[in-house]
């Protein structure tokens, strides 16, 4: 295992709240370390968080700015500095949303000027780059499994999208001048400092004045939290023990929606939640759930250790005799906060005393953007209504999309789909008229992910569904279930090239997946199910060629791939057609592709002839490939007729990849 001791650590922001801690436990327990902090005294940080380390003759503070290249150059100099522990950063995801371009400024300029001078100083043996969950952007509500360290980045917002931002420069630095980085993205944290616009401070100051805690929208929101000291140590693991070019995960397991928090503290006030809880209107694009994988970091020794009881105790207990640590916050406590943009505030010195920073300082722009909503006037009630689930998902989206452009109210499940309880509150809260399940494990990235994942693949993949299904025709509700046709593989009944497809009372006779066996079980149980419509879909495509789920888009960027003739499913067509089904109640199972079966060849014949004239393949055998996947996958034609005849006007495969795909992306020379 790597191990690291530093001499001269600069730890940025480090007035600020988490970094505070963990300077504070650098000074205390390794007094042969000199500790240096670099702190501009924003609106949220304070000199008083680092008290304890005031007196220390290993201890200095300089204020300043990360921005100024001179400031840091010199610092890295004069002070002999080997190790950098980058917190500084503006966190507080609604002020991104009104002033983000200091959110840039500060993230991905300030991460850019230390990297530089990081570069040209060539003296550092550890960057430490402090990042956030938020950079994988929403998990799905039905996700078993946390976001891993090699997840992709889809931030949603003005801070996240800063933070992955600085991620890539941090990486690029790494591999392109040798830097020694290591990365971190962390859960939420709280605890004593923690500047009240963070919820849980917010909510103990609001209990304390005995005034409302309010929940931006239905509380419903999950978010995983840790204990300040526990997440401070977790940065000590990672100074001596983390490896270069390698990222970690600070997270935990344990999620709580917010109004679980809310009514914890009020629990601790003896307050009714009832009574003490008000329910205000949702902050813009509010992610549901961050949920992370933190089995790395656990193998280099840390663990979590505070529980959230003792943790809110401390906390509270610390709220309640420093109620005045920040002086006049009562913006801060605002249901939506628009004040205390940068760089405004006040400046805060060790002994609490405050300035007010000169009137020329105070930036004007505080104005939050807020997208208008979606209902204007009082609308005629619309007959329909969908609960989708399977918000995160490609299809789940483009589901929303598509009601969106035809008028059709809808609303994503916040439940999770093994969860019964979850799944009868969304349609009591909802009251839709169809449910459409687009959840489900496929794989991370692929159906391999699946075989050494399988008590996971089996709760959503079947005890999800099936729930789902239970639940719904308690209630009346049809279910529009997207499967699977991977589930069939050509055989003598059904040769390749034949035009012989399975047809939808076939049973299916793949097993070469753990994947495609639990979807086969659980389309067969399905069948007794007399409010379910099962769509098998097959290989999709969609005119979104920049989407890495696109068949087209992966097989364009395999190296080599395998000629053999499929049946698939171009989702600009067949999607709205499931509306469709929707509407005229159909049930039962459903070749859901279009007509007839096209070779990848053929589709990657089509892509250079209409979008790269310079591309190039080539094929190897059903063999070949077996040695670089780890289970089988299915080939096969499935018969289209039964949806055809319901739908006359379906294109054949393709027909539908020349008029919806192709052409709309044709490149002109």
């Amino acid at each position: 295992m790597a191990t690291h001791t530093p001499k001269n650590i600069l730890i940025t922001g480090a007035a600020g709240f988490i970094a505070s801690h963990f300077a504070n436990r650098l000074v205390r327990n390794y007094p042969e370390y000199k500790i240096v902090v670099l702190d501009k005294l924003d609106y949220c940080s304070n000199l008083k968080n680092l008290i304890p380390s005031k007196s220390s003759p290993n201890f200095k503070f300089v204020k300043g700015d990360i921005g100024s290249a001179d400031l840091v150059n010199y610092l890295l100099i004069t002070e002999s500095i080997d190790t950098i522990m980058h917190f500084a950063a503006q966190t507080h995801v609604d002020n991104s949303f009104g002033n983000s371009f200091e959110f840039t400024k500060n993230n991905i300029y300030g991460t850019h000027v230390l990297l530089e001078a990081c570069k040209v100083t060539g003296q550092i043996k550890r960057f430490i780059h402090v990042s956030t969950d938020e950079v994988y952007g929403e998990t799905d509500e039905d996700a078993i499994v946390g976001n891993h360290e090699a997840s992709q980045l889809l931030p949603t917002n003005p801070y996240s999208a800063t933070k992955a931002g600085a991620e890539m420069l941090v990486m690029a630095y790494g591999r392109s001048y040798g830097l020694p980085v290591i990365t971190t993205r962390g859960n939420n944290v709280y605890g004593p400092n923690q500047f009240p616009e963070k919820l849980i401070p917010k909510f103990i100051l609001l209990a304390l004045q005995g005034k409302p805690l309010p929940i931006h929208g239905d509380g419903s929101n999950v978010r995983s939290y840790l204990y300040c000291e526990d997440v401070a140590e977790a940065f000590e693991v990672i100074l001596h023990k983390g490896e270069v070019g390698h990222v970690y995960n600070i997270g935990t397991k344990k999620e709580r929606r917010v109004i679980d928090v809310a009514q914890d503290i009020c629990r601790l006030f003896s307050k009714d939640p009832d009574a003490s809880i008000k329910f205000v209107e949702n902050r813009p694009f509010n992610d549901q759930r961050y949920f992370l994988d933190d089995e790395k970091l656990k193998i280099l020794g840390w663990s979590e250790r505070t529980t959230w009881e003792e943790g809110l105790k401390k906390t509270l207990d610390w709220y309640t005799k420093n109620p005045d640590w920040w002086g006049d916050v009562s913006g801060a406590l605002l249901p939506h906060p628009r004040m205390l943009m940068m760089p405004g505030g006040l400046e805060r010195h060790f002994d609490g005393s405050e300035e007010e920073k000169p009137e020329s300082y105070v930036s004007t722009n505080t104005r939050m953007v807020v997208p208008p909503s979606k209902s204007v006037g009082t609308p005629q009630k619309h007959p329909l209504k969908f609960l989708i689930y399977g918000r995160t998902g490609w299809i789940g989206g483009l589901l929303g999309k598509l009601c969106e452009k035809q008028g059709i109210p809808y609303e994503y499940g916040k439940g999770r789909l093994e969860d019964r309880s979850s799944l009868v509150a969304d349609i009591q809260s909802v009251k839709p008229t169809h449910i459409f399940n687009a959840a489900g494990v496929t794989g991370r990235p692929n159906v391999d992910w699946c075989e050494t994942h399988k008590t996971e693949t089996i709760r959503a993949n079947v005890a999800g569904t099936l729930t789902l299904a239970d639940v719904s025709r308690e209630h009346g509700l049809l279910v529009i279930n997207y499967a699977t046709g991977c589930i069939f593989e050509y055989d003598a009944a059904h040769p390749e090239g034949s035009g012989i497809g399975f047809k939808e009372e076939d049973k299916p006779n793949f097993m070469g997946s753990f994947y495609s066996k639990t979807k086969a079980m659980v389309e067969e149980l399905l069948r007794e199910y007399d409010n379910v419509c099962t769509l098998r879909v097959r290989m999709p495509i969609s005119s979104d060629l920049s989407n890495p789920r696109n068949f087209i888009t992966k097989i364009s960027r395999y190296n080599k791939v395998v000629n053999i003739p499929n049946s698939m499913t171009v989702l600009d067509e067949l999607l709205p057609i499931s509306i469709e089904m929707a509407k005229r109640n159909l049930r039962g199972i459903w070749n859901f592709t279009n007509p007839g079966a096209v070779s990848h060849n053929e589709i990657l014949e089509m892509y250079r002839d209409y979008i790269d004239p310079n591309f190039k393949w080539s094929n190897f055998t059903l063999e070949e490939q077996a040695k670089v996947i780890v289970a089988a996958r299915s080939n096969n034609e499935m018969d289209g007729s039964k949806l055809k005849n319901e739908f006359p006007e379906l294109l054949s495969i393709k027909e539908s990849l020349i008029k919806l795909v192709f052409e709309p992306n044709k490149k002109t020379a």
